[in-house]
């Protein structure tokens, strides 16, 4: 996607020529944080043509989704500093001086409506931008930067109301990838993915920033978003980290259970899905792991751990990034390379794969691949 029209299929996606306004999207996965749109009078196919595009916004690069909420849009991007540039190759970590943004625009016209803009030198492979989508609640927006740069700040204004450096208050390593964990509002607490010793996963006061509770400690935080389910009569909050699988109680920290699961290059990414008292997560090297969770006590055990070798043997789910889905007994989502994928919930065992929804082909390592069956 280019560095100054991302916006653009932002737009086509929110502004639907002759709909209606549609429901606030205010953080990562939705109103209700589980990538459900609960609209009625969803149109079934795009006019011939597609959409209708009101606007654009030409803004700069990045990886982060945006929030709509009360009229407004929000999203991140990155400004490199004057004659800086990004390494050839992407995977390179090094010193890119430049700055991160936080935009609020217009939701009908696209107008910039107030923007933050604050120094921040990348040393992290993809330096391309900011990861994570804003969350928005109360007339405040929190925004989580790519070197651990926590901000909250007025919805309508933009003013800084607190902010956290993670690596320099708690320790934190900066990851290989670059903080990318969408922060999680619960009640009063907002609470983070933060790293370094004791402080894995931190909740903050929503509103002054001060330190609610602070638990685990990890030798990397990896990158995946932290979930609070219920299951049975208990609220858990779900942190899954490159060597385990937790359950904590959001209120106070306090560990609930935790679950062995060794991840290869810290890739806990994929958002851990929940459906009826079954845990699911994949990663992109070690597969899936799916756990049953007690309705009576908090604990977990281990139903079934995913079959395959590896990224290119798959028996399951290798998913690198994209967020899987349950429907009834079966799992969907996007394997190692691009295959559409369906496995039994039950089990894990593969159902049907299909490169036709990616594209119909992909490469692999270099080597061009037909159609998965």
């Amino acid at each position: 996607m280019t560095r100054w029209s991302r916006l653009g299929a932002i737009t086509a996606g929110l502004l639907i020529a002759g709909l209606v306004r549609g429901d606030d999207w205010p953080q990562w996965l939705g109103p209700q944080r589980d990538g459900v749109w609960r609209e009625t009078g969803i149109i079934k196919q795009f006019p011939k043509g597609g959409p209708k595009v009101r606007w654009r916004t030409p803004i700069r690069a990045g990886y982060s989704g945006p929030a709509v909420a009360e009229g407004c849009v929000y999203i991140t991007d990155r400004v490199l500093a004057p004659s800086a540039k990004n390494p050839a190759n992407p995977f390179r970590r090094g010193n890119v001086p430049g700055s991160e943004r936080i935009l609020c625009l217009d939701e009908k016209t696209g107008k910039i409506l107030w923007r933050h803009e604050y120094d921040c030198v990348y040393d992290v492979s993809y330096p391309l931008g900011p990861r994570t989508t804003p969350l928005v609640a109360d007339g405040k927006v929190y925004t989580l930067g790519t070197m651990g740069d926590l901000f909250c700040l007025e919805a309508r204004t933009g003013k800084v109301i607190w902010s956290k450096n993670f690596p320099k208050e708690y320790g934190a390593e900066v990851p290989l990838w670059g903080f990318a964990a969408h922060p999680l509002l619960d009640g009063k607490r907002l609470i983070c993915l933060v790293g370094g010793k004791g402080s894995l996963v931190v909740a903050f006061d929503k509103d002054t920033g001060k330190e609610v509770w602070k638990a685990l400690s990890a030798p990397q935080q990896g990158y995946c978003p932290p979930m609070i389910y219920q299951v049975g009569a208990t609220r858990q909050l779900i942190i899954w980290e490159p060597t385990s699988v937790n359950g904590l109680n959001p209120e106070t920290g306090e560990p609930y259970w935790r679950v062995p699961f060794v991840v290869r290059a810290a890739l806990t990414i994929p958002t851990p899905r929940l459906h009826d008292d079954l845990l699911f997560v994949t990663s992109f090297y070690n597969g899936s792991l799916m756990l049953k969770l007690d309705k009576k006590e908090p604990k977990a055990d281990v139903l079934w751990r995913g079959k395959g070798r590896n990224e290119r043997q798959t028996a399951d789910l290798h998913a690198i990034m994209a967020t899987p889905f349950f429907v009834g007994d079966y799992i969907y989502g996007i394997c190692s390379y691009g295959q559409l994928r369906c496995i039994k919930a039950a089990n894990g065992d593969r159902v049907w794969s299909s490169l036709e929804a990616t594209g119909g082909k992909t490469l692999r390592w270099g080597k061009r691949v037909s159609r998965a069956k």
